[in-house]
């Protein structure tokens, strides 16, 4: 047997694998092990706790329901709060065509979201279903999906009268990935259940031809429209689809081409439209930000400290025509390299065995009647047990080859708080070139995984910033030079914050060091006489200060709100202690 686990040895490292002595193989459960490279998806509003029960189901039961049922079954929904919107479904509008099928008091209902990418949709109808399930008097829940009708803001071309959003992905320079982000993004909603179109708004270098290709390239038009053109379930269109080659024109020739496409392109009612944006912050692409009325904008960049300057430039041309940037994606943030272990795939397993077999008859290692084939059939079992042990061994290490990035200055300092980094893949390049994007070749990457994600902020923003009420509006922030306080009146109430605390409270890199989080500014050092010269908003989520010190800062308006609550719970415990 000894002799048996040398040749298993031998023929095992010539097939890229070292199986490990008899003693120490151990048994591995091979579904744990890859369902760990992959994890699961995170809810960041978990669902409430609720008691199913099961149905009543007596005669009696079935026949006999509450005069006001309408009303308890509305009542006992309303305890249903959206995590985006921060109130509950009914006073929402979401229940709609409530009724009960008096022969078995069956309710039926639909859900009339947002949008059909609802990233929550799924623990809405298991919430209602436990929730009515539950009352004593009714028999069981029906649960129907439905979004409400996409309506285009006033003056919005006759093409994209009937689209939901429209997303803006930018770029400050070419180069970055800023069409592999708008493509998969597209293709990550669409998976989603949304309604998805893609503008290639870069007529001097269209990409989309060369990353989408269409079912059928045919330009076909309705009535005087262009019907765009169709990859699965995403509408597509671009100046490469139409007309071969990048144009070679003036700028105002350029405005006037992209407004007559997007005019004339028969887009039909889309919940989304991704405007992939030509890059830099030009005219053209100010016009189309005025024109189009843009949504919300996703800015792409790379790790480097040249990048997080353009995300400044990109972020104020935004803030500039009133378009709020949810997004920030750092394509090429690192590499992954893997180490120890060994994750060479045994693609022969056959062609292994046969050569098992073959050593065992041809040195005579056979004896009290053993089959070569089932001998050879217990060493392939042994290097497939190594195989596992090695890939659960192996780790994945980022080597990020441009830098540490820059997601938590993005956060603390322009309060962007959805920011994603993806890895420099060469499977990403190479389905860019080949017509066929990522996310629908690799749709259980780890990669594929950071666009979804992407896709299910953009939703909860753009549902935000559409459909929610003063929480998501920008304060009104103003200096009272007279009682020397900052004024803050937000949902309707009004605080006070000192210059010299906000001050204080700065995030900027000259004040906090960025990849540790440590205070370098002394407190101390702000004199409680300074107070700003201007304040001035930056988008919906950040206030800019110009201090008397001749110090320049950006607030989040979420640490305003933040340092104003943590006064205010000072203040009560103050008061508490004094009580006692």
């Amino acid at each position: 047997m000894r002799r048996i686990l040398i040749i298993a040895t031998a023929l095992g490292a010539a097939c890229g694998f070292v199986p490990a002595p008899l003693q120490n193989t151990a048994q591995l459960n091979t579904r744990q092990t890859f369902l760990q490279t992959q994890p699961p998806q995170k809810s960041t509003h978990p669902p409430p706790a609720l008691k199913a029960t099961q149905p009543d189901t007596t005669p009696s039961a079935k026949h006999s329901y509450p005069t006001d049922w309408q009303s308890q079954i509305l009542s006992a929904l309303s305890v249903i709060i959206d995590p985006d919107l921060e109130t509950d479904i009914v006073t929402l509008g979401f229940v709609q065509n409530l009724s009960i099928d008096p022969s078995t008091n069956i309710i039926s209902l639909d859900l009339e979201l947002t949008t059909p990418a609802c990233p929550v949709k799924d623990i809405f109808i298991q919430q209602c279903q436990d929730i009515i399930n539950n009352i004593q008097w009714t028999s069981g829940c029906k649960v129907t999906l439905t979004s409400r009708p996409n309506v285009a803001p006033s003056g919005s071309p006759l093409g994209m009268s009937q689209i939901g959003a429209v997303i803006a992905v930018s770029s400050c320079k070419g180069g970055v990935g800023k069409s592999t982000t708008a493509v998969n993004l597209a293709f990550a909603l669409q998976s989603q259940g949304a309604s998805v179109g893609i503008f290639d708004a870069d007529v001097y270098g269209p990409s989309l031809p060369t990353m989408v290709t269409p079912e059928d390239d045919t330009v076909r038009f309705i009535g005087r429209q262009i019907a765009p053109l169709k990859r699965g379930n995403v509408s597509l269109m671009s100046f490469g689809y139409v007309n071969e080659g990048s144009a070679v024109m003036r700028g105002p020739m350029v405005t006037q081409l992209l407004d007559q496409f997007l005019s004339l392109t028969h887009w039909g009612p889309l919940d989304y439209l991704i405007l992939d944006m030509p890059p830099g912050t030009g005219d053209i692409q100010l016009t189309l930000s005025q024109k189009l009325n843009i949504t919300a904008a996703v800015i792409v960049t790379t790790p480097q400290e040249l990048s997080f300057v353009d995300v400044e430039r990109g972020v104020e041309m935004f803030d500039t025509v009133g378009v709020p940037c949810v997004a920030v994606v750092e394509n090429m943030a690192y590499f992954e390299n893997q180490v120890g272990g060994n994750t060479a795939a045994l693609k022969d397993v056959d062609g292994l065995k046969a050569k098992f077999m073959e050593a065992l008859e041809a040195d005579g290692l056979l004896v009290d009647g053993a089959k070569a084939g089932d001998v050879a059939e217990e060493l392939i079992k042994i290097v497939l047990q190594q195989q596992e042990k090695n890939i659960a061994e192996t780790t994945t290490e980022k080597i990020r080859i441009f830098g540490q990035g820059h997601k938590r200055r993005l956060s603390e300092q322009w309060g962007i708080e959805h920011t994603y980094s993806v890895p420099l893949l060469g499977r990403i390049a190479e389905n860019g070139d080949s017509g066929t994007p990522f996310i629908v070749d690799n749709p259980t990457s780890p990669q594929a995984d950071i666009y979804r994600e992407l896709a299910q902020s953009v939703v909860s923003e753009v549902a935000k910033f559409k459909f929610g009420k003063n929480k998501y509006s920008r304060p009104s922030v103003s200096y009272d030079d007279d009682n020397r306080v900052i004024r803050v009146f937000d949902n309707d109430e009004e605080s006070v914050i000192s210059p010299a605390d906000l001050r204080r409270g700065c995030r900027c890199a000259a004040c906090v060091e960025e990849m540790t989080g440590r205070q370098i500014l002394d407190p101390a050092s702000i004199s409680e006489s300074v107070k700003p010269l201007e304040m001035s908003p930056t988008g919906n989520y950040a206030l800019s200060v110009d201090w008397s010190d001749g110090h320049r800062s950006l607030y989040p308006y979420r640490q305003v709100r933040a340092m104003i609550e943590e006064k205010q719970a000072g203040k009560e415990g103050a008061k508490e202690m004094v009580q006692a």
